[in-house]
């Protein structure tokens, strides 16, 4: 065998290559001998099993410097390092992958997810699907300005903030003295009125008394003409016969003008009574179209007495109380707000969710301000246009650029026990969901 010397000149190159060979050798046989499952260190011991992914060095791989590191393989440490790595290669590769060497845990993971679905779809099934809800809502209600119809000052206030009155209840009293005075005149203007009617009365009647005596006075003068006219003939006959003066003619003749003239009179007093009658008859309806009016006056008169005193005309709340003891109240000025007990709510859902809302359907209400309570109520109607179509100014999507925007459609809701524990009024936030499924 040679004994030449490595350039180094450490060891001769013919004793190193037999080492060598031994060298690997011994990986080679040791892979044989190593496990289907796992791999023996050089010290003998078991090392740990290693995953598909883990590509990096196994932890039995032998470092420079331990121990059971033969001193000879140190020198060629790049070429064992080049040999190892290949055989750690071909082991990986005979290993099984993750699906096979773990099914039950990929089973049980792909059974989760399934019925994970499964109750996320019956949990929209059964609590989303059947309901629509919205947080546009309140409390609503029709409102009223309280303004006495009469001025005057106020003498009492009965009534305090946010107090409940019932119907008929009084809230403010006015001073009443200019009021039942204004009560009395016209009182006394509709008795005059009647002193006249009767007055009248009795110069219709005293007048028919005096057409009478006319009607006499024609009779008598009719009288009188007849014998006149006889009278008159008679002289003039004797005068034509010879047998009487013609003085005696002329004066029956002029007697028989006088009683003509007479029953002409007495006619036109007749007459002229008559026409008095109607004068008085309408006097008398020019009284009568006077009483009406001053009754009316009296009417009127006990209306404002009876505006001094202002009243509830259904049960409610004051609020926003403004009126106080001795504060002059203007005809229409506001001295407080009414509330009605009759209030609702306004939700304003948008047009994509009325595809199944009808009057008469359930509804869930939920209070902002008291969350606790759980108040039921019915869809009462569904106005037909959007809010912004019957509003102080709509929109006008002929001009201008248009952007489609989902439009609010406002719900009424009846409640039929609101809580009666707790004030609630117009304003107050309501969270309504409605079984429409």
């Amino acid at each position: 065998m040679c004994s030449a010397r490595s350039p180094s000149g450490d060891r001769p190159i013919g004793r190193r290559l037999p080492m060598l060979d031994d060298q690997r050798q011994a990986p080679e046989a040791e892979a044989r001998a190593r496990p289907a499952e796992g791999r023996t260190g050089t010290g003998g011991r078991d090392a740990p099993d290693r995953d598909v992914l883990d590509l990096g060095p196994s932890e039995t791989a032998r470092k420079p410097g331990s121990e059971d590191e033969d001193p000879s393989a140190q020198a060629d440490g790049d070429g064992d390092a080049a040999q190892d790595g290949g055989d750690d290669a071909n082991g990986e590769q005979r290993r099984p992958n993750i699906l096979r060497r773990h099914p039950w845990a990929f089973l049980l993971g792909g059974l989760a997810v399934i019925a994970l679905g499964v109750g996320i779809f019956f949990y929209w099934l059964l609590y989303m699907h059947p309901y629509e809800n919205t947080d546009d809502a309140f409390v609503d209600a029709r409102s009223i300005a309280i303004q006495p119809k009469v001025g005057g000052y106020l003498v009492d206030v009965p009534v305090t903030d946010n107090q409940h009155v019932e119907a008929g209840q009084i809230l403010f009293q006015i001073y009443q003295r200019d009021y039942v005075i204004a009560l009395d005149q016209a009182k006394a203007q509709v008795e005059a009125d009647q002193a006249a009617i009767k007055n009248s009365d009795a110069q219709i009647q005293a007048q028919n008394a005096n057409i009478d005596v006319s009607k006499a006075q024609v009779a008598t003068a009719e009288a009188a003409l007849k014998f006149a006219q006889e009278d008159a003939a008679r002289y003039k006959d004797l005068a034509e016969r010879g047998s009487g003066s013609i003085q005696q003619s002329q004066s029956a003749t002029s007697t028989l003008q006088q009683r003509q003239a007479a029953v002409q009179s007495a006619n036109a007093s007749v007459v002229a009574a008559q026409k008095q009658i109607g004068s008085l008859e309408a006097q008398k309806a020019s009284t009568q179209a006077q009483l009406a009016r001053d009754r009316a006056q009296v009417e009127q008169a006990e209306l404002n007495l009876g505006y001094t005193t202002v009243r509830s005309v259904q049960s409610g709340r004051v609020v926003r109380l403004t009126g106080g003891i001795g504060q002059l109240a203007q005809a229409g000025q506001s001295v407080a707000m009414f509330v009605p007990d009759d209030i609702w709510v306004t939700a304003n859902f948008k047009e994509t969710q009325i595809n199944d809302m009808r009057p008469g359907q359930p509804v869930a209400i939920e209070i902002d301000a008291y969350p606790g309570r759980k108040i039921h109520g019915t869809v009462a109607s569904v106005q037909p246009g959007s809010g912004t179509a019957f509003s102080l100014l709509p929109a006008q999507n002929a001009t201008g650029n248009y952007v489609k925007v989902t439009q609010r459609i406002p719900v009424k809701i009846i409640v039929k026990d609101w809580p009666k524990d707790v004030a609630i009024g117009p304003g107050m936030s309501i969270v309504p969901t409605v079984t429409v499924r």
